[in-house]
Formats: structure tokens, C-alpha cells, sequence
């Protein structure tokens, strides 16, 4: 078994309960895709036709506001997230988004036909399936829940948890388009979170 589709075992086998028979008649169907910075895993008006488990890489998904022309970020997915347009990988109709790399990128990715081969197939992968609709729901949700009830400042800290390093490695610029706000802001949050971290980790 090569490396990356070692990393997909050991991802399928905490995220669900398949069996080491049940992913091994999955190997087969995933393919190892490399996507370069600035490159498409899908791009607005066109199908999402993979399921991707990221490897290696940063992702960011947005749209062009159609007033602004302005870029928008609505999500970003990094190391060992699954990746997709689940909407339009599901009902098979156009992407609203652009799904980008922001970095070199690597993904290992299994198309619609072969998952739903794998679910009228093979009973435990129509569990897999419920739970990645019920992660993309989760992802969706929390979305929109946390841009009507969350501050921005609290935005930011998930987001960071979320994707550790994630300020390194992306410029900055992206991180305030999702966030909606402009740099200045944004470098105003992150200096009020250092030193209210510094202050905590003073002895007292």
C-alpha cells in the first residue's frame, strides 16, 4: 500500500466504523491528485464531481460578489479535511463556488459513480455516506450561525483552531475576506489577542 493511500486508510478508520475489509475494496477507486497553488479543485458553474480528503495544502472556497467584483472567502479546508461541494456533488447541478488551492497542494479523491457504487454495494459506506452529509450540514450550520451570533474576534479564534497555522501560511488579505472586515481590523483582533495572551502567561 502506498503512503497517501495509508493516510486515507487511517482518516476513514477514525472518521467512520468501516472495517479494514470494507476500505480495502475502496482502494482502488480513490486517486492521488496534485493541485497547484493558485489551480482548482472546482470552479464556479461546473459539477463537483470528487469527494477529496486533503493530504497536504490549504483550500479556500469563495465567489465574486456580483456588485463588488470583490472576491468573497466563505470556508477554507486543510490537512486531513475532506473537500467538496457537497450540494453540487450530491444533486449532480453547478457549483456556486470556486473551490482554490492557496498552496502546492496534494488530495487523494474517489468520483460520484464510484461512491455510489460503494453505497449500493456495500452497506457500511451508506453509513460513511450519512456522515459525511452530516459533517457538510454541520459545516454549513455552523457557518451561518457563527457569522449571525458570534463576534468577529470569535470567528477568527475558530478559524485558527481550526486550521492551526493558518496565518503563516495564506496572506492575510484572505483571512479578512472571510471574515469581512478590512486588514487594519484585522491586525487590531490579532494584536488585542496577543497581548491578552501575553498577559495570561505572565506569573502571577
Amino acid at each position: 500500500m502506498d503512503q497517501n493511500k495509508a493516510y486515507l486508510t487511517e482518516r476513514l478508520t477514525a472518521f467512520s466504523e468501516l472495517t479494514a475489509n470494507d476500505i480495502a475494496v475502496s482502494l482502488p477507486l480513490w486517486k492521488t491528485r496534485k493541485i497547484g497553488k493558485g489551480d482548482f479543485f472546482n470552479m464556479q458553474n461546473i459539477v463537483c464531481s470528487d469527494l477529496g480528503l486533503v493530504i497536504k495544502g490549504i483550500f479556500r472556497i469563495y465567489y465574486i460578489d456580483a456588485k463588488t467584483q470583490e472576491e468573497r472567502n466563505v470556508f477554507f479546508f486543510s490537512e486531513n479535511q475532506f473537500i467538496v461541494s457537497f450540494r453540487s456533488f450530491l444533486h449532480r447541478m453547478p457549483c456556486y463556488y470556486f473551490i482554490q488551492a492557496l498552496e502546492d497542494s496534494e488530495i487523494i479523491s474517489i468520483q460520484h459513480h464510484d461512491l455510489n457504487y460503494l453505497y449500493s454495494t456495500y452497506k457500511p459506506w451508506e453509513r460513511f455516506g450519512r456522515q459525511i452529509a452530516e459533517l457538510f450540514f454541520e459545516y454549513s450550520q455552523s457557518s451561518i450561525e457563527d457569522q449571525l451570533f458570534s463576534s468577529v474576534e470569535d470567528r477568527y479564534v475558530k478559524l485558527v483552531q481550526n486550521h492551526p497555522q493558518l496565518v503563516e501560511r495564506i496572506p492575510l488579505y484572505h483571512i479578512s475576506s472571510y471574515l469581512n472586515i478590512k486588514n487594519p481590523s484585522l491586525s487590531r483582533i490579532r494584536k488585542r489577542l496577543e497581548a491578552r495572551d501575553r498577559a495570561a502567561a505572565k506569573p502571577r
